[in-house]
Parts: structure tokens; sequence; C-alpha cells
């Protein structure tokens, strides 16, 4: 089975400019994904797709292949990632290279592990899944949450049933994170979610699935980083 991680790197960032390749404990932000992409093993081909000559030599710096620039119409804010993946996998075709599973993983998740990929390589094999996706546990329960009147009144805010229940005995829920997607190619270019048939959750500790959008995710990944790398 050949397997490509495709790393999403444009260079157009609003809320923190260059946060992929801004300096993270020493190293440019994306390098955290492509070592860890490295360190699994699990890929023929680790490739960077990127709008910008600067990030793509920095992504081969730390080992990754740009074989091809993004293009503008692909590198602006309303370009989804999955628009991005298609374009590469279309591109890899006309260099005559097919990927029987594709992985996306995003540049701003800095503290997925190596071990999260393999793990969520596992999945897909064992339960001949079509997807993997990976979430983590919500740190608040949606069901302490609700809308507000324009009056602000907070009656029924909660629903009574749960008013008085301990917070460990309420049902958890769990959140997409953003740092790993894996996906049989041939399902992901027929299906139009990949959240369908098949579809399976890779559990990440939420100090892992941090995904930094601004410069207080910045500064908490950075303090993470700092506490937990042994751990890691």
């Amino acid at each position: 089975m050949r397997n490509v991680a495709i790393i999403p790197a444009r260079s157009g960032s609003k809320g923190l400019k260059d946060k992929n390749i801004k300096i993270l404990n020493g190293k440019p932000l994306i390098a955290y994904t492509i070592e860890a992409a490295k360190e699994s093993g699990i890929f023929d081909e680790i490739m960077v797709s990127t709008d910008s000559k600067i990030y793509a030599e920095i992504a081969k710096q730390y080992g990754a292949a740009v074989p091809f620039m993004r293009s503008a119409e692909l590198a602006d804010d309303t370009t989804s990632s999955w628009d991005v993946v298609r374009n590469v996998l279309k591109n890899y075709t006309e260099l005559g290279k097919e990927f029987d599973t594709v992985t996306l993983l995003q540049p701003t998740s800095p503290l997925r592990t190596a071990k999260d990929i393999i793990n969520g390589h596992c999945i897909l094999n064992k339960k001949n899944a079509n997807s993997v996706i990976a979430v983590c546990e919500m740190d608040h329960s949606p069901l302490w949450s609700g809308t507000l009147p324009e009056d602000k009144s907070m009656v029924d805010f909660i629903n009574p049933e749960i008013l008085n229940k301990p917070r460990q005995s309420l049902t958890k829920y769990y959140r997409i994170n953003g740092a790993v997607y894996i996906i049989k190619t041939k399902y992901f270019l027929e299906t139009e979610s990949i959240y369908a048939e098949n579809s399976f959750a890779l559990i990440m500790d939420k100090d892992k699935s941090i995904d930094i959008d601004n410069d207080i995710d910045f500064i908490l990944a950075e303090v993470l980083l700092n506490k937990y790398v042994k751990k890691f």
C-alpha cells in the first residue's frame, strides 16, 4: 500500500502572520509536522503544498518534498483543505504517481506525534476503514451550553434533567481536532463526505490537540512542548 502525507501550508495567514514558518522552540512550526510524518515510517511521500518559495525551501530543509507549487487560486481564505488535496492528487497522477491512502497533516498541530499517525493507520487497517479522523474530548460539555434570547434571559438555558448531575456523570463529547485525517484515496475521490460510510475516530489527548490560530495558541503550544517534550 502506497501512502502520501500532504501538509498544506499557504503563506497568507491573517490571524498570525506567516504562522506556518513562525519559530516555535527553535524550529519553524511546519518542521514539527514534517518530522512526525518522517518518524512514523508510514509514508512513501511526504509533501508540502504551498504557494511560497520561502516555505518550500524550509520544507525541503526538513525533509519534505515540494514537487509542484500551489496556484494562487488555491491559496486564498476560501479554499478548503480538501480542494488542495484533490489538486495534489491530480498533479501526482499527471506525474505518474498513485497512492492508496492520503493523510492530511495540518502544520498548525505541532504536538501531534508519529505515534498518533501510526495509531491512525492501525485503525484504518484493522477496521478496513474508509477514513480515520482525529478527535479529542471536549474541555466543556456542550450540555452546559445554549443560545441566548435578545433579552439575555437564562430561563431554560440548561436542560433541567442535567442541572443536578455531577460533571463526571455527563456523556463525553468529542471534537475534531484537525491533527490527522487519513482517507483511502479511491473513497476520497468518489465520496461527498469523509465522515460517511466506514469512518472511525482516532482519539488523541487534549494536550496534543492544540490547533494554532493566534498568539495565545502559539504561547500555549510553546509551554506544552517545554513541559511534555520527554513525555511525547
